[in-house]
């Protein structure tokens, strides 16, 4: 079984991204884990204790 085509990401996702990468200033895979973390710790913590 072969790997899947990835669709072309719309102009909207690229958007995001790129805002993402400016605002956190992305520059390594840690650095993608941080900004992870940041934007969904909170939310992530209140699914768990729910």
């Amino acid at each position: 079984m072969g790997r899947r085509k990835r669709e072309p990401m719309n102009p909207a996702k690229k958007n995001i991204v790129r805002e993402l990468i400016k605002t956190y200033d992305i520059k390594t895979a840690n650095d993608i884990q941080e900004a992870l973390k940041d934007l969904l710790g909170e939310t992530l913590q209140d699914m768990l204790e729910a």
